[in-house]
Protein backbone atom coordinates (compact mmCIF):
# COMPACT_ATOMS: atom_id res chain seq x y z
CA UNK A 1 0.00 0.00 0.00
CA UNK A 2 3.27 2.31 0.57
CA UNK A 3 4.12 2.13 -2.94
CA UNK A 4 0.76 2.65 -4.57
CA UNK A 5 0.87 5.71 -1.84
CA UNK A 6 4.26 7.11 -3.01
CA UNK A 7 3.54 6.36 -6.83
CA UNK A 8 0.53 8.44 -6.79
CA UNK A 9 1.86 11.32 -5.38
CA UNK A 10 4.76 11.25 -7.89
CA UNK A 11 1.96 11.36 -10.73
CA UNK A 12 0.32 13.71 -8.77
CA UNK A 13 3.60 16.26 -8.23
CA UNK A 14 4.19 15.06 -12.68
CA UNK A 15 0.67 16.45 -13.54
CA UNK A 16 1.30 19.63 -10.97
CA UNK A 17 4.48 20.22 -12.36
CA UNK A 18 3.00 19.47 -16.70
CA UNK A 19 0.25 22.05 -15.78
CA UNK A 20 2.71 24.95 -14.80
CA UNK A 21 4.96 24.26 -18.00
CA UNK A 22 2.13 24.07 -20.31
CA UNK A 23 0.39 27.24 -18.92
CA UNK A 24 3.68 29.10 -19.18
CA UNK A 25 4.32 28.12 -22.58
CA UNK A 26 0.60 29.11 -23.41
CA UNK A 27 1.51 32.13 -21.87
CA UNK A 28 4.61 32.64 -23.63
CA UNK A 29 2.59 31.95 -27.20
CA UNK A 30 0.06 34.37 -26.38
CA UNK A 31 2.89 37.10 -25.12
CA UNK A 32 5.34 36.48 -28.42
CA UNK A 33 1.87 36.44 -30.64
CA UNK A 34 0.97 40.12 -29.12
CA UNK A 35 4.68 40.93 -28.99
CA UNK A 36 4.40 40.42 -33.17
CA UNK A 37 1.04 41.79 -34.06
CA UNK A 38 1.44 45.25 -32.01
CA UNK A 39 5.06 45.60 -31.37
CA UNK A 40 5.03 46.15 -27.54
CA UNK A 41 4.38 43.83 -24.37
CA UNK A 42 0.81 42.58 -23.38
CA UNK A 43 0.00 40.45 -20.54
CA UNK A 44 -2.14 37.96 -21.78
CA UNK A 45 -2.50 35.95 -18.15
CA UNK A 46 -5.34 35.38 -16.50
CA UNK A 47 -3.79 35.42 -13.57
CA UNK A 48 -1.40 37.43 -11.79
CA UNK A 49 2.31 36.11 -12.95
CA UNK A 50 2.93 34.32 -16.52
CA UNK A 51 0.44 32.09 -16.68
CA UNK A 52 -2.24 31.09 -19.08
CA UNK A 53 -4.42 28.04 -16.94
CA UNK A 54 -6.28 27.04 -20.21
CA UNK A 55 -3.11 25.97 -21.82
CA UNK A 56 -2.49 23.81 -18.58
CA UNK A 57 -5.95 22.44 -18.25
CA UNK A 58 -5.57 21.09 -22.19
CA UNK A 59 -2.38 19.74 -22.35
CA UNK A 60 -2.87 17.74 -19.28
CA UNK A 61 -6.59 16.81 -20.68
CA UNK A 62 -4.90 15.94 -23.63
CA UNK A 63 -2.11 13.67 -22.29
CA UNK A 64 -4.85 11.34 -20.78
CA UNK A 65 -7.34 11.28 -22.97
CA UNK A 66 -5.26 10.71 -26.15
CA UNK A 67 -2.90 9.04 -25.17
CA UNK A 68 -4.39 5.85 -27.04
CA UNK A 69 -4.28 7.88 -30.33
CA UNK A 70 -0.58 8.40 -30.14
CA UNK A 71 0.02 5.96 -32.95
CA UNK A 72 -1.87 7.14 -35.46
CA UNK A 73 -0.86 10.90 -36.43
CA UNK A 74 -4.04 11.95 -38.33
CA UNK A 75 -6.71 10.72 -36.11
CA UNK A 76 -4.09 12.31 -33.40
CA UNK A 77 -4.34 15.63 -35.18
CA UNK A 78 -8.65 14.97 -35.37
CA UNK A 79 -8.88 14.44 -31.54
CA UNK A 80 -6.26 16.88 -30.38
CA UNK A 81 -8.64 19.83 -32.25
CA UNK A 82 -11.79 18.42 -31.08
CA UNK A 83 -10.79 17.93 -27.50
CA UNK A 84 -9.02 21.86 -27.39
CA UNK A 85 -11.81 23.58 -29.45
CA UNK A 86 -14.64 22.15 -27.18
CA UNK A 87 -12.30 23.33 -24.13
CA UNK A 88 -12.09 26.94 -25.31
CA UNK A 89 -15.34 26.95 -25.99
CA UNK A 90 -16.93 25.72 -23.06
CA UNK A 91 -14.23 28.23 -20.63
CA UNK A 92 -15.40 31.10 -22.92
CA UNK A 93 -18.86 30.26 -22.24
CA UNK A 94 -18.21 30.22 -18.53
CA UNK A 95 -15.98 32.78 -18.18
CA UNK A 96 -18.28 34.93 -19.53
CA UNK A 97 -20.97 33.92 -17.27
CA UNK A 98 -18.62 33.95 -14.06
CA UNK A 99 -16.91 37.02 -14.85
CA UNK A 100 -19.61 38.77 -17.24
CA UNK A 101 -16.81 39.83 -19.55
CA UNK A 102 -15.32 38.38 -22.58
CA UNK A 103 -11.71 37.23 -22.60
CA UNK A 104 -11.62 36.52 -26.50
CA UNK A 105 -13.60 37.08 -29.30
CA UNK A 106 -13.09 35.49 -32.51
CA UNK A 107 -16.09 36.90 -34.23
CA UNK A 108 -14.37 38.94 -37.09
CA UNK A 109 -12.59 35.59 -37.70
CA UNK A 110 -13.86 33.36 -40.56
CA UNK A 111 -15.47 30.19 -39.31
CA UNK A 112 -16.27 30.91 -35.89
CA UNK A 113 -19.33 29.47 -33.87
CA UNK A 114 -20.32 32.58 -31.43
CA UNK A 115 -17.43 34.38 -31.70
CA UNK A 116 -16.31 31.81 -28.88
CA UNK A 117 -13.76 29.24 -31.31
CA UNK A 118 -12.35 29.68 -34.81
CA UNK A 119 -10.77 27.25 -37.54
CA UNK A 120 -7.86 28.74 -37.50
CA UNK A 121 -6.94 28.63 -34.11
CA UNK A 122 -8.83 24.72 -33.95
CA UNK A 123 -6.27 23.56 -36.76
CA UNK A 124 -3.40 25.48 -34.44
CA UNK A 125 -4.36 23.74 -31.32
CA UNK A 126 -4.68 20.14 -33.45
CA UNK A 127 -0.68 21.14 -34.71
CA UNK A 128 0.71 22.08 -31.61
Amino acid sequence: MKKFINYSRICLILIFLLFIFYSFLGWLMEVTCKLIQYKRFINRGFLMGPICPIYGHGAIIMLILLKDFASNPFILFVMSMLVCTTLEYLTSYFMEKLFSARWWDYSNKKFNINGRVCLRNTLCFGIL
